[in-house]
């Protein structure tokens, strides 16, 4: 039964990690708005659903439309990830506390003992690292050190020598600092110390009164009494006098000069230059190699504003789980962030086809031949009794229209068109004023440049050994549409080019007369589309335009006929 318990408790702390962690919701490169809107809707779903902590993200720029419809209604731009790699923040930092860097060699021992440690940290008031010692370090203060000044010249703090000692400050101040002078001790006759006390020196002694008397007359800045001796009136008054620390100890003189060494601050021995620290921010990848040629055990871990926060071995990056994610709207590789193969993917919710993304192990995948991601996770909703706000409502609503093209779209099933009417009850907008408007902000063309219009909506794909992208507007404005022919004909070789593509397709897409003027470059691109779509021999003229009535959809009118012909 006790099995039973420790199993169940453990199944609990796990599935109390797993609630705790931040899961990233995103969509693909340059995002539509179906990209954007599903991401934030499935994000406040899972967060209702589980109480887990969702966070939407983008992984590119903002194309007008979807700027259109967040400012609509008051959402915030989701945070934008240009990468998922594991990053330092994603393993377990061990809160290995800083210290004063005044501390003592045997305070510092004590406290590596009782927490099991190796390193630690010196840091300032405001955690700003000054310094790492290690146990190394205190094992080569005991055997390297032979210089009966050494105490001084660590400059080391009274406060230090008592504690270390478990001693009490009879005459003077402790958080004064033992600076000058070396360590003696006063085993000799009074009339022998003479010889060998300097001014300075710090005395180790016994209860004989002319043995104290000799050392503060020859000019000590500090006595030791051992064995718990008491200190005479008459040598608490010279000690004042002279400026002459007493400090009394239970220990005896043997004792307390193996010990004393022990108070030195551990700044005279720790590392404070060339320290290799990484940043909460670093990627595994980036910092793997250094660690593995370094010698050091444990490495210090630096917050966004330098300050330090806790240390790292290599033994944190043994088995070390990447970002929890969820994709929506995608689920091919070429078209998710960068380092999507590092992390840690837990769902995909898609309406496209099954492309290249590879998980580690079996993950909630729903993919529905929908026209719009948003409208499954509405679906989504309904099934667990979810109520959906007036303003996710809003924002599913907008993919849908973006999607379907306001229903025009040969993708839009009734689902879409059912979903979407329900949902604009819900947010309380006429869905074909709402539509215009949104359609409007997107065709706004003005000022962009050719990149920029080019990657409002552009993806990448592959069919057999063609690697080739595509890039969609959609417009109501005809005239506007018609001058971007001859403008982006030029852009797109050299896009090809630079994105290592053997083509590139444009649709520019009329949403009135459901029509696309087909852009495209690339060796074979003409006669590509020329035999997908059955508009005529490329051969006759190296045409790199084509009409395509009736053609608005890239998921399904386009892509399906580019990949089959690509694949002859």
């Amino acid at each position: 039964m006790a099995e039973f318990a420790a199993h169940g408790a453990n199944q609990e702390e796990k599935m109390a990690a797993e609630k705790a962690k931040k899961t990233i919701v995103i969509g693909h490169k340059n995002p539509d708005t179906d990209s954007i809107c599903s991401a934030i809707g499935y994000a406040n779903f899972k967060t209702l659903q589980t109480g887990g902590e969702y966070v939407p993200c983008r992984a590119g720029e903002l194309n007008p439309e979807t700027t259109f419809v967040l400012d609509y209604f008051k959402v915030d731009v989701p945070k934008l990830i240009k990468s998922v790699k594991t990053q330092v923040k994603d393993i377990e930092i061990r809160e290995t506390p800083g210290v004063s860097k005044n501390i003592s060699l045997r305070k510092a021992w004590n406290l590596m003992q009782e927490d099991g440690l190796v390193t630690l940290p010196a840091v300032t008031d405001k955690n700003i690292l000054e310094g790492l010692i290690t146990v190394g370090d205190i094992t080569r203060s005991y055997m390297n050190v032979y210089d009966s000044s050494i105490l001084s010249k660590a400059c080391t703090q009274y406060a230090n020598i008592i504690e270390t000692l478990e001693g009490a400050i009879f005459v003077g101040d402790e958080k004064e600092y033992f600076d000058k002078g070396k360590v003696l001790i006063a085993a000799a006759n009074p009339d022998m110390m003479e010889y060998y006390i300097e001014e300075n020196d710090l005395v180790i002694l016994g209860n004989r009164y002319e043995s104290q008397l000799c050392a503060i007359e020859m000019g000590a800045s500090c006595i030791i009494v051992c064995e718990g001796a008491g200190v005479s009136m008459t040598i608490k008054k010279l000690a004042q006098e002279r400026g002459c620390t007493v400090i009394t100890t239970p220990y005896d003189t043997y004792t307390a000069a193996r010990l004393i060494n022990q108070s030195m601050p551990i700044s005279y021995f720790m590392t404070k230059e060339n320290i290799i620290e990484f940043s909460e921010e670093d990627y595994l990848d980036d910092i793997r190699e250094i660690m593995a040629s370094k010698r050091h055990r444990d490495f210090p871990i630096l917050d966004s504003d330098g300050k330090y926060i806790g240390m790292i071995s290599r033994r944190n990056l043994l088995g070390a789980k990447g970002k929890s994610i969820i994709l929506v709207d995608h689920n091919e590789k070429s078209q998710a962030v960068e380092g999507m193969e590092s992390a840690d993917i837990r769902e995909i919710i898609d309406h496209h086809r099954l492309g290249t993304v590879e998980t580690m192990s079996p993950v909630f995948f729903r993919n529905q031949p929908l026209g719009c991601t948003a409208t499954i996770i509405y679906q989504m909703y309904q099934e667990n009794h979810i109520e959906i706000d007036k303003t996710t409502a809003g924002l599913l609503c907008s993919a849908i229209i973006s999607d379907t093209l306001l229903f025009r779209s040969p993708t839009c099933t009734p689902m879409d068109r059912a979903a979407a009417v329900s949902l604009a009850e819900m947010a309380g907008i006429k869905l074909d004023e709402f539509a215009n408007q949104m359609f409007e902000a997107g065709s706004e063309l003005k000022g962009k440049s050719d990149a920029e219009i080019l990657y409002l909506d552009f993806k990448k794909f592959s069919a057999g050994k063609t690697n080739f992208g595509v890039g969609q507007i959609n417009s109501l404005n005809a005239e506007e549409l018609g001058k971007l022919k001859n403008r982006m004909l030029p852009f797109m070789e050299k896009a090809r080019e630079d994105e290592g593509l053997d083509m590139i397709f444009f649709m520019l897409t009329n949403i009135l007369t459901e029509t696309t003027e087909l852009l495209c470059v690339g060796q074979g691109a003409a006669q590509v589309v020329a035999d997908a779509f059955h508009v005529g021999d490329a051969n006759e003229e190296l045409k790199q335009t084509a009409t395509l009535p009736g053609v608005v959809s890239r998921k399904k009118q386009l892509i399906p006929a580019l990949t089959v012909t690509l694949e002859q």
